[in-house]
């Protein structure tokens, strides 16, 4: 057990004590070792399954005396500020993540990614930067990881040194541990926040236009088939939860994903999430599997959070097949790229399948794409929307319907452009208009400026 001299009577003017002054920064090796021992002891004294039984607003308040008792044991001289600190640390390392408990009470940050130990760098407004926060060591960080992975019912070891899971507020977890991860464990999390973001605040964010919006908001109730296409972090995911609210509630949803994260607001959704194999390398559920069973589940509509392997050939003959208005996202840098993407993916699945009848299943299967990129400055926007036309030959034809065009750096770095309308009416507005959707002229002539 630590222990410390205590404090003694001095001059008012005098230097503090500097064993003291050790416990009073949350950097320094003798705060931690001091968190760590009354962690240590509070384990020892409280029933930890009896204390996960509670609800979540009373389990911290009634573990709270009980940690303040041994802080008062350990006679340790901190002020009550301090005492109030090391309280609330020790909470988020019994029921929380640890040291990055801070950061995820920020919702200014979207990612949280731990190097090392001692190396931890946040995103903040599309921005990297690194933090003072560190974990003590491999050990500690790696008890954080198994908490994460245990609570949705999967395992992290050295047979299964890589993990995808999420947290409670749907956040994406991401773990890699030795041997694979050279200099110790790693971890990334990619944060959605409390609330999904709503169309206004892609609007204020100039991530599209009103005019984009008002058409990507008709496809979505005309049940067109939309693939969502980006890059890593460019916000695929946000804006299929964004495209989701205009389903109509009466509506059932299917969806399908690797690690559940999409937040869907209607009430008849179903959701699906993929299963690893167990620890002798059976029972693996993937996506795949999920698909296909969900066709007999009676969806009004599919949504799959991403396809990146077989399930794209499923996921298309869905769409060939009754179900519209189905909705996917892909890993792509343009339409273009997303049409070639498929092709591979599809042709993983059934080698049976020459070029031409993929190309096929794609333009008869898919009414629109969504490109979404992220930029320089570590803004999002919406770069393309583009109606797949059909074939032309053995080629896929699309047209572009808006597109975002860059002109330059503003003075604070920022991108300028400007969303610009190619004039083109789609070959879908005949279906938007039998939906009893009526679309002005005037969006796809409107250009808008962003300085």
């Amino acid at each position: 057990m630590l222990t410390a001299e205590p404090l003694r009577a001095e001059p008012r003017n005098s230097e503090p004590v500097r064993s003291n002054a050790a416990y009073r920064d949350p950097g320094a090796v003798q705060y931690q070792e001091l968190k760590f021992s009354i962690h240590r002891k509070l384990l020892d004294r409280i029933n930890l399954e009896a204390v996960y039984a509670m609800p979540g607003d009373r389990v911290r308040q009634e573990i709270r005396p009980s940690i303040a008792k041994i802080i008062s044991e350990e006679k340790t001289p901190l002020s009550l500020v301090e005492k109030e600190r090391l309280i609330e640390e020790v909470l988020d390392e019994v029921f929380g993540l640890g040291p990055l408990e801070p950061l995820l009470r920020d919702p200014t940050i979207s990612d949280i990614l731990v190097t090392t130990p001692r190396l931890i760098y946040v995103e903040k407004r599309g921005r990297l930067e690194r933090t003072n926060i560190e974990f003590k060591d491999d050990a500690h960080l790696m008890r954080i990881i198994e908490r994460v992975v245990s609570r949705v019912g999967r395992r992290i070891d050295e047979s299964s040194p890589m993990v995808d899971a999420r947290l409670p507020d749907g956040s994406r977890v991401n773990a890699v541990i030795p041997p694979l991860a050279v200099d110790g464990p790693l971890l990334s999390i990619r944060r959605f926040g409390g609330s999904p973001l709503q169309p206004a605040d892609l609007l204020r964010n100039l991530s599209l236009t009103e005019g984009m919006l008002e058409l990507a908001k008709a496809c979505v109730k005309a049940r067109l088939n939309i693939i969502i296409s980006g890059g890593t972090g460019a916000g695929k995911t946000t804006f299929l939860n964004m495209l989701s609210g205009f389903i109509p509630e009466h509506e059932r949803i299917v969806t399908i994903e690797d690690a559940a994260e999409l937040q869907l607001r209607q009430t008849h959704v179903a959701r699906l999430e993929t299963r690893p194999a167990n620890i002798e390398g059976k029972g693996a559920i993937v996506q795949r599997h999920l698909l296909i069973n969900a066709l007999r589940m009676r969806p009004d509509r599919i949504v799959v959070g991403e396809v990146r392997g077989e399930e794209a050939l499923d996921m298309l003959q869905a769409m060939n097949t009754g179900h519209d208005g189905s909705l996917t996202t892909i890993h792509a840098n343009t339409p273009r790229d997303a049409i070639s993407r498929l092709e591979v993916m599809v042709g993983l699945a059934s080698s049976n399948l020459n070029v031409r009848s993929i190309r096929q299943q794609v333009a008869s299967a898919v009414d629109l794409f969504v490109q979404i990129s992220r930029l320089s400055d570590g803004s999002r926007k919406v770069t393309y929307i583009t109606e797949c036309l059909g074939m032309e030959g053995d080629l896929v034809t699309t047209q572009d319907i808006f597109v975002f065009e860059r002109t330059g750096l503003s003075s604070d770095g920022r991108v300028t452009g400007r969303f610009r309308p190619t004039g083109v009416r789609p070959k879908f507005s005949e279906r938007i208009k039998a939906a009893g959707i009526e679309l002005p002229a005037t969006i796809f002539q409107n250009v808008t400026e962003v300085r």
